[in-house]
């Protein structure tokens, strides 16, 4: 009985891991000078960070401070 309800703790844990640690970016296409959410760190050379390179922990967070970076406006 211990074994069963340990086993169902690791696996609400484990399931909720990644939800807990989602991260948020606003970053910038070099080519078209527009600002998005993405919940990545980009990779390719056409994307970059902006804002600092702050990391949200929201969507809306993250959307919110879209309208206040000046080189999104």
């Amino acid at each position: 009985m211990k074994f069963r309800i340990a086993l169902a703790a690791a696996m609400l844990v484990a399931a909720a891991t990644p939800t807990l640690a989602q991260t948020f970016y606003v970053v910038q296409d070099t080519k078209t000078k527009k600002c998005t959410v993405v919940e990545q760190k980009p990779t390719v050379s056409t994307t970059v960070v902006v804002g600092d390179g702050k990391v949200f922990k929201s969507r809306t967070e993250a959307e919110g401070a879209v309208k206040t970076i000046t080189v999104c406006k």
